[in-house]
């Protein structure tokens, strides 16, 4: 696994209006585009700035990447696209060129990893991705001030991104932990409705009779439960209250979003990191973090039952048999949440980013071109090595179709 990147913290101060479409500057345009506690990376590749750019130390101890060959049709797709300069896998834009995208937390780790290895190739180019959540990528990318998104959950009208622009590019999925920290409490089990009643605030003590249910023989602390959430719009949010939706029972009824009104004896920290740090550092809390960040916080997880009946720990593995056992929709907006099949990890979430249909600035749509065939190609062999699950060869033969269909104008 890849150490988690190090993270900027700046506070939104500053309105910035809608620009038109144009190459965005490196770096942040403005404050509202790095969130705090969120892992941020700024990379810039050009030469003549390379003595003020902001680079993320990572610690030195990695875990080594697995790598996997592309096979068959998806094979067949990137070879068809080696032939376009503004598309090819792990070709550049031409030219010197900048982009910027900003989003989702969950997926920051794969972003950076996968912004390394496209610079190395491309070192006239620079590439910058915020980790500022999925809610506030969706509202940068409506306003103009970013070139692509990063989102964890699907577009509604509210986000204020006009239906028929863009496109879902799907990058990846790994499991929403259930991470919690309770003293003498090494393994731990909860089915969806015991889950749903502890985050709705109808169980409020560790000693509760479902939760013993849920695991027999295990001693439980007469201790309450301190319930940890996002205080940012998020798409882990939003994936976590929709499996919560689905199997929560009578004590989830906070439906499903980005945000939703939790009660008032919870404690909200911005970004998945944030959520993370909560947990470690309150015996008894609970909380719910990507897979990612809960390993490098090395936080402990609960197994959650599936469909099936099973307890089910996060895993790579669980994580894949999850979006085996979910449908992939025509826009490519799949959902693995609560997918039925042996040995799936139920709260499973997809990643996508959001690109727009058409760019008419030649140098920035050939290098979101060329990126996004990037991460839907070269990249995946990065996946599992920083903890998410690769795409399935017909999902990523799907992706790399999508990418290929972007329309660069001038």
């Amino acid at each position: 696994m890849q150490a988690t990147h190090s993270r900027l913290q700046a506070e939104r101060t500053t309105f910035v209006p809608k620009l038109p479409e144009r190459a965005v500057p490196a770096g942040p345009t403005s404050p509202s585009l790095v969130g705090s506690f969120g892992r941020q990376r700024l990379i810039h590749a050009t030469s003549s700035v390379r003595s003020n750019r902001l680079r993320a130390h990572r610690p030195a101890k990695r875990r080594p990447h697995r790598f996997h060959a592309l096979v068959g049709g998806v094979a067949a797709v990137a070879l068809a696209l080696a032939g376009c300069a503004s598309g090819a896998a792990g070709q550049g834009s031409g030219g010197a060129a900048s982009i910027t995208g900003s989003g989702s937390s969950f997926q920051n780790a794969f972003q950076q990893a996968a912004i390394d290895e496209f610079v190395k190739k491309n070192p006239d180019d620079n590439v910058t991705y915020n980790s500022v959540g999925s809610g506030q990528g969706k509202k940068d990318f409506a306003s103009g001030l970013t070139n692509f998104a990063g989102t964890d959950s699907t577009v509604k009208d509210s986000d204020g991104i006009a239906a028929d622009s863009f496109v879902y590019v799907p990058l990846a999925s790994a499991p929403i932990t259930v991470s919690y920290n309770l003293s003498g409490v090494s393994k731990l089990k909860l089915s969806g409705t015991t889950l749903g009643s502890i985050f709705g605030r109808t169980i409020k003590n560790w000693n509760d009779p479902a939760i013993a249910a849920d695991n027999a023989g295990v001693k439980l602390p007469d201790k309450p439960i301190v319930v940890a959430h996002r205080s940012d719009g998020s798409g882990t949010t939003n994936r976590f209250t929709e499996f919560l939706a689905a199997a929560g029972g009578p004590g989830w009824t906070l439906g499903k979003g980005d945000s939703v009104a939790w009660a008032a004896d919870t404690q909200g920290g911005a970004q998945n990191t944030g959520v993370a740090q909560l947990v470690k550092q309150t015996d008894g809390a609970i909380g719910y973090v990507d897979f990612a960040d809960a390993l490098a916080a090395g936080l402990t997880f609960a197994s959650v039952k599936n469909k099936n009946g099973e307890f089910i720990a996060p895993s790579l593995e669980a994580a894949t048999a999850a979006v085996a056992g979910g449908d992939v929709p025509d826009d490519l907006a799949f959902d693995p949440i609560n997918s039925a099949g042996a040995g799936a990890y139920p709260i499973t979430a997809p990643t996508y980013i959001l690109l727009k249909k058409s760019y008419s600035d030649a140098a920035v749509g050939n290098l979101v071109k060329a990126y996004a065939t990037f991460l839907v190609t070269d990249a995946q062999a990065l996946a599992a090595g920083i903890n998410y699950a690769k795409l399935p060869d017909t999902l990523q033969q799907k992706a790399v179709a999508q990418v290929a269909k972007l329309q660069v104008r001038g």
